[in-house]
């Protein structure tokens, strides 16, 4: 994911400036990513960047006009239309990069970042005070990871920047893979690695002579939280007039935009309130291999009732054919930040890269706005792992308990989206400027003041507002549209079904229905519900079109070695997957993506 990366160190200047040049090209995965190195040896700072081409931080670093004030920006701000104009109407100078008036609101205001609205981090170094501050956006979605070295403190977007010059962090942190196999995610500060951490959200972290000097926050999420609650009438309006008017910023910049359409209602409210010109917006859905999904059938009626052209990507056969590839490169890019079944993510961005260099998505709206749950705990077949290592799963489900206290708005958006969601938005990154107007600052703040019951959601009558003839289309679970109050509890009753079926006949399958499935496997009954509402099916791709890489993997020998495996337990559960007799989908998940951790970060001394 292109981001920033250094080294703060007293140590000598030839020395770091060699190791940050390898960390910058640790970072470099794509010919159009941009790339640069600055630093200041008086202060002990050595600092380099990746960007993508054109884009929003393309053009590091930025500097005031007497050249004392030093910017690394990475991500995307969207701050007040007219910044830029103001700042210039007073004597600023700016250049073409979008992203050139940041250093200005800093010599208006050292507090700037607190301004700031977007997903982001930075370095800003001020050589007339001899400081430097190390910062990122407020839900820590824009990671930057660190280690505090005897001689050095680094930082970096990637963790295998760090892994670069510091090889002997190349050790899994018990905790944080504990907390990886039962959550899909580490939770906290933590990561997988030993003393490698993630700079928490909101951070302002100042340094001086080569050391650090003081670890602040911000901003804090109670600073929201203690707001007065609002009536159900006054909410909606304000909600209403929050979103409405910070929208068309996310559709801003000189880059062309692309919008990922669903069935749902994220990227409908979105489509209900921005009014693009017939035939500018270029649209696109994910599809499966089987049928057309819910997912395209409605996107596609939704793009032609805003006069927008769409397309599908679809993940099939040719996705499949190149899976290792796939797999192998999200969990590099990620640092086994997703599981292999996140791929698919990487495949498309590719695709959606050459519709549109930046995409608007719907993600974080439910989570937001319903404060939907996307992971929590699960407790992993006891066969497959050691029974020294499940302690530390275990342990993953009571950190997780206690943090599920808070605020349910401050868990979606200042837990959850950091530790569950940004892994899979910086596998977007790696190929595309993502914007998603639900994580907009004020949009989280107004949704703290959300009345306690919130009754009805509050999207369907957002897409009525902004387009009535978006409304007329039910969702993909059978929600909305004009038809009647019968006729519409048939259509939600027959989605529920066949998208229970759907999740039965892949990931949900128990023991029991898979011996049943696989004794009757020749009437195909899967293929009477797959891909209606989903577009992966790993259940049965791992069992007949990936068998053989399943079995390369997990069955080799390095494989069953590892300190945290149960060597018999792994056979069984590959060897029954395969034969079709039992669904151990979500087991093969993990231990492919932990045996290509394993690969790529620990064993690549």
């Amino acid at each position: 994911m292109p981001g920033i990366v250094g080294i703060i160190t007293k140590k000598p200047a030839k020395w770091a400036e060699s190791q940050v040049c390898k960390m910058v090209q640790t970072q470099r995965h794509e010919s159009f990513y941009t790339s640069g190195t600055w630093k200041d040896e008086r202060l002990g700072i050595y600092v380099g960047w990746t960007a993508l081409q054109n884009s929003f931080s393309d053009g590091m670093p930025q500097t005031n006009e007497r050249g004392d004030v030093t910017l690394l920006f990475s991500g995307e701000d969207y701050s007040e239309p007219g910044t830029a104009a103001r700042l210039r109407d007073q004597g600023h100078s700016l250049n073409s990069n979008d992203s050139s008036y940041l250093v200005h609101l800093y010599e208006d205001n050292p507090n700037f970042i607190v301004k700031l609205n977007g997903i982001f981090h930075g370095l800003l170094v001020d050589q007339a005070r001899g400081s430097a501050t190390l910062f990122n956006d407020r839900y820590g979605m824009h990671r930057i990871y660190y280690h505090e070295g005897k001689d050095a403190f680094y930082f970096a977007a990637e963790v295998k920047a760090i892994l670069a010059v510091c090889p002997e962090l190349r050790r899994f942190d018990p905790r944080g893979l504990g907390e990886f196999v039962a959550c899909s995610c580490v939770l906290e500060d933590r990561t997988i690695f030993k003393d490698i951490h993630v700079l928490p959200g909101a951070s302002a972290w100042s340094f001086r002579d080569g050391l650090i000097e003081k670890k602040a926050t911000y901003f804090h999420p109670h600073e929201w939280e203690d707001q007065e609650l609002l009536e159900a009438e006054p909410f909606y309006q304000e909600l209403r007039e929050v979103f409405s008017r910070n929208l068309p910023r996310y559709f801003n910049g000189h880059q062309r935009v692309g919008m990922t359409l669903t069935g749902g209602m994220d990227t409908r409210v979105i489509m209900a309130w921005h009014k693009p010109a017939p035939k500018s917006l270029p649209c696109y859905t994910f599809g499966g291999m089987f049928r057309e999904c819910q997912d395209v059938r409605l996107a596609r009626q939704v793009a032609k009732v805003r006069q927008q052209p769409h397309e599908v990507l679809t993940v099939g056969k040719e996705f499949l054919s190149q899976f290792p590839h796939y797999a192998e490169r999200s969990v590099y890019l990620t640092e086994g930040g997703v599981d292999v079944y996140r791929a698919s993510d990487l495949y498309v961005s590719e695709r959606a890269r050459n519709l549109a260099p930046v995409k608007v998505v719907g993600t974080y709206g439910s989570e937001i706005v319903r404060r939907m749950v996307m992971f929590k705990p699960m407790a992993p077949n006891p066969e497959v792992f050691r029974s020294d290592f499940m302690p530390s799963v275990e342990q993953a489900g009571v950190t997780y308990s206690e943090l599920r206290r808070q605020h349910p708005v401050t868990f979606a958006a200042f837990r959850q989206s950091p530790w569950y969601h940004s892994r899979i938005l910086s596998l977007e990154q790696s190929q595309l400027s993502v914007r998603s107007p639900f994580l907009d600052n004020d949009f989280v703040r107004t949704m703290f003041r959300a009345p306690k019951e919130l009754g009805d959601d509050v999207r369907l009558r957002l897409i009525r507002d902004g387009d009535p003839a978006l409304a007329g289309i039910r969702t993909d679970r059978g929600i909305g549209g004009n038809s009647g109050a019968l006729s519409a509890a048939v259509y939600r009753g027959a989605m529920e079904f066949t998208f229970k079926a759907e999740y039965a006949y892949d990931y949900g399958m128990p023991q029991w229905a898979s011996r049943v499935d696989h004794a009757l496997s020749s009437l195909r009954l899967e293929r009477l519900f797959l891909g209606r509402h989903k577009l992966l099916h790993f259940r049965v791709w791992y069992r007949d079109a990936l068998a053989d890489y399943v079995r390369s993997m997990l069955l080799d020998s390095k494989t069953l070695a590892r300190p945290y495996i149960e060597r018999k337990g792994v056979e069984a559960i590959v060897r029954g997957h395969l034969d079709g007799g039992e669904n151990h989908t979500t087991a093969i998940h993990k231990l492919l993506t932990m045996e290509l951790l394993h690969r790529l970060f620990i064993d690549a001394q």
